[in-house]
């Protein structure tokens, strides 16, 4: 599915949104609000395009009478960001046992994944929540693991509200106020490609050190 992802629907993401808008109208809002909360909410789909798709709104909503107010973007993403990460930290703590130790559904995790995110939490504390924001990949991950090692949720809370909108307005403002300067609209295409490529980068680390691992075990 991520494969999929990746060769199809990322790569022509700065053509197709602009093709929605003027299809639906107001009602993109709803498909962008679904996209940020499912990317942040649903630990089995890491890979969804947050980071290219937010710098990709900003940068249209910039554009003098395009229908994207940045404002209501702010507002509407940054909810979605905080509500998916608060349902990721309750599927972690009713589930998360379940769901990491039942062979049927754990192949939907993957445990390297996983296992990058416990060391990060355990190596940042509670900072990991905010931090984890910024990490592609591990922000899928980040409140899962919380939710399953029983953080306090006020302190999850407090983290998630801050981190959300910290990455929201970091996001959005980078394609906003950067995403329509000559340089960056002559390759954006290659600039979107980067930034998926870098989202993408630690997974792919994390995939070639435990290939590694496995030959020199065996």
């Amino acid at each position: 599915m991520s494969v999929l992802l990746f060769t199809t629907f990322i790569p022509n993401l700065n053509q197709l949104l602009p093709q929605l808008i003027s299809q639906y109208g107001s009602l993109i809002y709803i498909g962008l609000f679904a996209l940020i909360f499912i990317e942040t909410g649903i630990v089995i789909l890491p890979f969804l395009p947050g980071d290219s798709l937010l710098f990709l709104c900003g940068s249209l909503a910039a554009l003098s009478g395009h229908p994207l107010n940045i404002w209501l973007l702010i507002v509407l993403l940054a909810v979605a960001a905080i509500l998916g990460d608060s349902l990721n930290f309750e599927i972690g703590e009713h589930l998360g046992t379940y769901l990491t130790r039942n062979k049927k559904l754990s192949r939907f995790i993957k445990s390297e994944y996983l296992d990058r995110s416990e060391r990060f939490f355990q190596k940042h504390g509670k900072g990991a929540i905010f931090l984890g924001r910024f990490m592609p990949i591990l922000r899928t991950f980040i409140p899962f693991t919380a939710g399953i090692s029983q953080m306090r949720y006020r302190d999850f809370v407090t983290y998630n509200v801050l981190g959300g909108i910290t990455w929201i307005l970091i996001a959005l403002g980078a394609g906003f106020f950067f995403g329509n300067i000559a340089i960056v609209k002559a390759h954006f295409e290659l600039i979107m490609t980067a930034i998926i490529v870098i989202s993408l980068l630690p997974a792919a680390i994390m995939a070639l050190r435990k290939r590694g691992g496995n030959v020199s075990g065996d």
